[in-house]
Order: C-alpha cells, then structure tokens, then sequence
C-alpha cells in the first residue's frame, strides 16, 4: 500500500502516479500470468488506481480569463489516473495549474477504486481465448472485473452527487472522467479504430464518407515525402509521421535525421471506424476518423474521443441542402443544430443549447476564405452560415413530407444531415470544442436527389478541396492556443478544475 504524500512540483506528482500505476499494474499482470499457467491462487489479487486530491479552504483567484484549472470553491477534490505516460503533458499541464491557482500541495496516493484486470495491459487481452472453462468461471473469484457502475458519465452529464446524496458533504470530482471510464474509451478507441490511443493527435476530423479517407490518405502520404522545395519543406516538417489502421506508420522524409523504416501491420479488414493520424512531435496534429452514417455512430466514437481530451474536432461531411438558392457543392457552416437525432436525450436534454463557439466559426470561414480565394460578399456565393438539423431516419424523405418540412421551415434550417448535431452536442457536453462544415450533395426537396452519376462527379470535385479547409481550420486553431480555444461557453459555475 502506497501512503499518500503532498507535493507542490508538478514533476514530482506525476512521478509518484506513474510509481503507484506501474507498481499497481505489475501486480495484476504477473497474478494473471500466473493463473492462466495454471497455478491455483487461494487469495484474490487486487490493485488499485492512483488518485489526485486537492483541499482548499478558500474561494479561487485564478485568472479569470481561463475557463479550467481551477475548483469552485473550499473543499476537497480528487479523482482517480490510469495511464500516466500516455496523458504525461495533460497531467502536467492540469497539476501546474491547479498549483499556481491555489497554493495548496497535490496528494497523490492509491485509491479505493479497484483496477480491472483488462484494463492492466494497455495492448488490450482475449480473456475468454486464453482460458480453460473452470479458470474462466474463478476468474471474478480472483481478479476485478469492469464495472460498469464506475464508468458512468454524471460528471460530465452534471448529475453526479457526492456520497450521501449531498455534494458539501462528500469529495467533489476533479476531473470529468475517472480512471475506469477512461480505460473503458482507450479499449474501445482501439476496438473501433484499429489504433492505439497513444497514436490519436489533439486535433479531430470526423467524416462520414470514406472519399475523405481516401484524400487523407494522399495527403499523409504526400507529406511524409521529401521535398527539395525550401517552403514545401518547411510545411511538411511540421509534420512527423502519418499513421493508418494496424498502426502502419509512415515516417517523415522531411526532417533532419534519416526517416525510420515503416512499421506496423494492415488488418486484415477494415475496422467499424478507421482512424488516420497525421502526427506532430508534440502531439498536436490531426486524427481523422471515419464514423460512417448514423447519430449512434457519431455517439459513440465521440463518447470515446473525448477522454483523450482534444482541443477541438470538426465535422466534415455531406447533407442535403434545403433552400432553393443553394447549389450542389456549396458550404455550409452550422451556427446552431436541430437536435431529432435522440441519441443523446437521456444525457443532455432538448432544451439545452448548443452555442456556436467564435474561434472555430472564425478559422472555418477563413480557412474557406483562403482555400477557395474568395472573400466576404464574394464567400456568400459558396457559403452560407445557418441550422443544421440532424435526424436518425436516412430515409426520412419517405415520409409524410407535411411534418419534416414544417419542422425545417420554423427552425430556418438550410441543411440535413445525420450525425452533426451529435458530434456538436457530444462537443459541448464533454467540454470539447466544435464546429461543423458540411458540402451539399444533394436537394432532395427541389428535385435533385443523389444518383449515382450525379453523386460521383460532385465527390471529385469537392472532396479535396474540403478536406483542405479542414485541415486548415485545425492549423489556425492550433495557432490560438489553448488557453482561449478552451471557450467558457463549454463550461458550467462549478466544475471540474481539469480540462
């Protein structure tokens, strides 16, 4: 058993949570080995997370212009860490701030909260496959399992209490997602997208067309090679490796040392949802992930993402225009969503709203602004800015038209689709920046229906340019920094002090 001790150096925090981890870890690794060979193990193995705690007795006096990083007010706080290497940088960032903003000390100790044993190796085990059936049936006599109970969202949702049912009387959350909610997302991360979540990069595209896949690939792999060309050069070193599904890494051709040789191996199929990873040195790259048709789709990969905590994801993708002035192939910029996709209801209610954040609407118009060489009244001509309406029928132009049209009609809505308002929404409540860009494929009330022959010419003309200005909205957020990306409309009067 660890003791729990107080430290005011953030490196020094951090190092006693990767002792705890590492130790806590190895236990259960090794008391699995040893199981599965076959040894009878008359005591239960278990181990637990590490936690962070912060007690205060005063009221906060952080910046103000900040919207993270520190708590609410007196009390005591804590919340449980996994995978310490992998969210080293995070860690530190929320430890320094948390210090400078309250001049009390970090308690770093173990936790109460018991380590499933899945969840000790990182690359993920196949239980069920390595176990005979009278080791599979002691396997909860000896070990932890996942629990489900711990991994629930009312922290994120806003409904969690405190033990007794009073928040003053119990400890309040420090961050969002707790240990075991967060190795849940990394195994399913890696489930889902046939990558490992330390290959995932701080910046998100979410797409629903495999087209963009295809553009992303010839773009990664054109950036990796080298270039002669000084300003070509420059751009591309900016960039250190494009990883594809089976971690199949490609290494830069453009820095000062030689590039590696390509690693990892292509599953043998397409995994539900591939990720692509066009990776930098710190990190702040850009994933783009391919979440195929469906708000159950957009759900769930973002429910997962967002433990990684990025500093913002956007939606690419196609709908259907609905006003007669627009054209096949014009922009859309969402500013506000008609949520009839329902598949976060239960979790964040109609009436709440999901504002446009300033900084994202303002790189997507000048990232459109500077791919396609046109400029204010002139940007109109390709783009309009309006409401998004989501919905979960594909097909929802089957039905009786009067109550879809009266319902796009009251909400001013100008486009259609089926994932946008879930990826926006999952966005806001999750504290993650968001923003939505779509192209018309489509006007399915004025006619022009998406065929075949119509459907393939429109992809080759706008797929490239699109993923273009999403990249380059992700450049020209990474630019702002954090510190004013992270927008205070994400956040409530009392919440975690972690990002």
């Amino acid at each position: 058993m660890f003791a729990t001790q107080s430290f005011t150096d953030p490196e020094a925090a951090l190092a006693r949570v990767i002792d705890i981890y590492d130790h806590n870890t190895a236990i259960l690794r090794d008391g699995f080995r040893r199981f599965s060979d076959g040894e009878v193990l008359s005591q239960r193995i278990r181990a637990h997370y590490p936690f962070v705690r912060i007690t205060t007795e005063k009221a906060t006096h952080a910046d103000t212009r900040q919207s993270f990083g520190f708590v609410a007010g007196p009390g005591s706080y804590e919340t449980t860490l996994t995978r310490p290497a992998l969210y080293r940088q995070y860690l530190l960032a929320q430890f320094k701030l948390v210090l400078e903003n309250h001049q009390v000390p970090l308690e770093i100790g173990e936790s109460s909260m018991p380590i499933p044993v899945h969840f000790a190796f990182p690359e993920g085990i196949h239980v069920e496959g390595s176990l005979d059936p009278d080791h599979l049936r002691s396997l909860p006599d000896v070990f932890d399992l996942p629990d489900l109970a711990t991994m629930d969202d009312r922290i994120a949702n806003g409904t969690y209490e405190a033990d007794n049912g009073a928040w003053r009387d119990g400890l309040h959350p420090l961050a969002l997602f707790t240990g075991p909610r967060i190795d849940y997302s990394l195994h399913r991360l890696r489930h889902y997208t046939a990558t490992s979540p330390d290959q995932f990069q701080r910046y998100v595209l979410f797409t629903n067309y495999a087209f963009y896949v295809d553009e992303f690939i010839r773009l990664g792999r054109q950036l990796m090679q080298a270039s002669d060309d000084p300003e070509v050069r420059k751009y591309r070193q900016q960039y250190t490796a494009f990883v594809e599904p089976g971690n199949v890494v490609t290494w830069s051709g453009n820095q000062d040392q030689p590039a590696a040789a390509a690693s990892g191996v292509a599953p043998a199929r397409q995994p539900q949802m591939p990720a692509f990873h066009l990776q930098r040195a710190d990190g702040s790259g850009i994933t783009l992930i391919n979440i195929g048709v469906g708000p159950s789709n957009a759900k769930t990969v973002t429910d997962h993402v967002a433990v990684l905590r990025p500093h913002g994801w956007l939606m690419l993708g196609h709908c259907a225009g609905l006003s007669a002035s627009q054209r096949m192939g014009d922009y859309v910029l969402a500013h506000a969503y008609v949520r009839d996709d329902h598949v976060l209801d239960d979790d964040l209610p109609l009436w709440v709203p999901i504002p446009a954040l300033a900084e994202v609407q303002l790189a997507l118009q000048e990232a459109v602004a500077g791919i396609t060489r046109l400029e204010g009244y002139e940007l109109k001509r390709i783009m309009r800015t309006g409401t998004v309406a989501s919905v979960d029928d594909r097909n929802w132009e089957l039905r009786d038209h009067r109550t879809p049209m009266l319902r796009f009609s009251q909400s001013r809505a100008i486009a259609l689709d089926m994932e946008s308002a879930t990826v926006a929404a999952n966005g806001f409540r999750f504290r993650v920046p968001y923003g939505t860009l779509l192209c018309v494929s489509d006007k399915p009330l004025h006619g022009e229906i998406k065929l075949p022959g119509m459907a393939n010419t429109f992809y080759e003309q706008r797929v490239a340019q699109h993923l273009q200005i999403g990249i380059r909205a992700l450049e020209l957020l990474r630019n702002h920094g954090i510190e004013q990306l992270h927008s205070r409309k994400l956040r409530s009067f009392a919440e975690p002090a972690f990002r």
